[in-house]
């Protein structure tokens, strides 16, 4: 963890008040370790949870989050437990969701309706009626659990888009608070939200909210039209961004959601491990491409491998020099989607390696497990090109902890336009568009193409943007920005990133 600290407006408001976190995820995860009862605890890797767990500890508040370590409710007392474990500093207050819960508020609503109609239906939407009643269920699950942590002077923070309907909740049991969310993928245009048949009851849910915050300013613009056609008697003022309706105001900001910075470079400057790594997968005395992401179809990895199969078949002489690693994990393969999703990309992979693939070397390197941070941030640091190919992201956090492990600024970042980081990293990446097979193979050509003083200039002016606006900076933005919604805006803040 860096040393980068929250602003003192921002540390002295949480000293006096209480923050309640509310996420899907846990900071902290008990597990019994073998058959001898052993208990083991996991901790924050990295991302945001990392990133708030410091400001947990400082300020002592509740984090409210989903139990699913098999362990977790051994250890706490009616769900509550202190963490962390060696210097107990806040509170995690656990949620026990049963199977039919998971089934239906997780793998049903959230990530079979929620998902794909926010990332634009690349993929079929499916809106049950009776998943949509366990969302609403266990929302109030997670609302209760805020009332019974929260105070009129506590300041609420909801994480993502698993908690629509919880603002309403808990407005209605504690008015006073300061509630704030961040949806953390993006906000989809009012002619694809319409299709929602749940539409109306997630914006009143959200309109709970003092603050809602989204990645960029494409979202908010969304988010106020689908306000606008959904709920007429709604005051939407575009200038100001924000929302009237029955005399509560939601204030509507854009804030890119950063990295520790620090952090990921000190990772990245650890590079004994590289020699051992790169032995192992064969990509010792190779150029290499590297891909990370979890196995989900918003990624764009079929297209990916497509483009590496085009860059082969038209690029002869890269054979045996050039290898693309693919690292990630099998995610939420209880859909079946996803599963279907896996046997693509097993496939494809599989056909190029037997298409290309000579003696030693294969044009495509797997590496399904996780690897340890200094091991991923090695490999971020030594790759020559990083491929981030979404068809839709709201943000898209690799491409900016590549940019950040680039210490020697002389990878490239070739970045899909679909993805929220292209507004802030899209003037120094190769822009790609990851439907467009010929153009991203050729797109991978021109970047190895690129010279070193070339490769230089585009990292540097990259890796100073992710440093300048890091997750502490945007955390500062965040807060402070809920803060203001309890008096008059800061409009000055409020225009810096919207």
């Amino acid at each position: 963890m860096s040393d980068r600290q929250l602003s003192p407006r921002v540390l002295e408001a949480l000293s006096e008040r209480e923050l309640v976190v509310v996420s899907n995820r846990q900071p902290y995860a008990h597990n019994y370790e073998d058959d001898d009862g052993e208990i083991t605890v996991s901790r924050p890797a990295g991302g945001l949870t990392a990133g708030l767990d410091p400001v947990m500890q400082r300020t002592e508040g509740t984090w409210i989050a989903w139990g699913d370590g098999d362990a977790d409710f051994e250890v706490a007392d009616d769900g509550r437990v202190r963490v962390p474990p060696e210097d107990p500093a806040y509170t995690l207050s656990r949620v026990d969701l049963s199977e039919s819960d998971l089934e239906g508020y997780y793998y049903g609503y959230s990530n079979q309706a929620l998902w794909p109609l926010c990332h634009g239906m690349i993929y079929p939407v499916r809106c049950d009626g009776r998943d949509f009643e366990r969302y609403r269920a266990v929302n109030r699950q997670f609302a209760k659990a805020v009332t019974e942590e929260a105070s009129e002077g506590s300041l609420i923070w909801f994480q993502d888009y698993h908690f629509a309907l919880a603002p309403r909740i808990v407005r209605r049991e504690v008015p006073e608070a300061l509630l704030t969310q961040f949806w953390h993928i993006p906000w989809p245009a009012a002619d694809t939200f319409e299709v929602c048949p749940q539409a109306d009851p997630l914006l009143d849910g959200l309109l709970a909210n003092d603050l809602l915050v989204f990645h960029i300013p494409a979202y908010v613009e969304n988010f106020l039209d689908c306000v606008e056609r959904e709920i007429p008697e709604a005051a939407v003022d575009r200038d100001h961004r924000t929302i009237q309706r029955n005399g509560r105001t939601t204030t509507v900001r854009a804030f890119p959601l950063g990295i520790d910075a620090e952090r990921t470079a000190e990772l990245a400057s650890e590079s004994s491990v590289w020699a051992d790594l790169a032995g192992r997968y064969g990509i010792d005395d190779v150029t290499v491409a590297l891909g990370v992401d979890r196995l989900d179809y918003t990624k764009g990895i079929p297209e990916r491998i497509d483009a590496i199969e085009r860059f082969f078949e038209e690029n002869p002489e890269r054979r045996g020099e050039f290898t693309y690693v693919q690292n990630g994990s099998a995610s939420r393969s209880e859909i079946a989607s996803y599963e279907y999703l896996q046997q693509r990309v097993d496939a494809a992979i599989g056909r190029v390696n037997r298409r290309f693939g000579a003696g030693d070397w294969q044009p495509i390197v797997r590496i399904d497990e996780m690897l340890p941070e200094e091991e991923l941030y090695a490999l971020y640091r030594h790759s020559d090109l990083a491929l981030v190919s979404a068809l839709r992201d709201g943000m898209n956090l690799v491409a900016k902890e590549y940019v950040a492990s680039q210490l020697d600024d002389d990878g490239i970042l070739l970045l899909s336009k679909f993805a929220g980081a292209h507004e802030e990293l899209g003037e120094g990446a190769v822009t790609i568009n990851p439907f467009d097979t010929q153009d991203f193979a050729e797109a991978i050509e021109r970047a190895l193409a690129l010279s070193a003083e070339e490769r230089e200039a585009r990292m540097a002016t990259q890796r100073q943007r992710v440093g300048e606006y890091d997750l502490f900076a945007w955390m500062d933005d965040v807060l402070e920005t809920a803060l203001d919604c309890e008096g008059e805006p800061d409009l000055d803040r409020s225009t810096t990133h919207v």
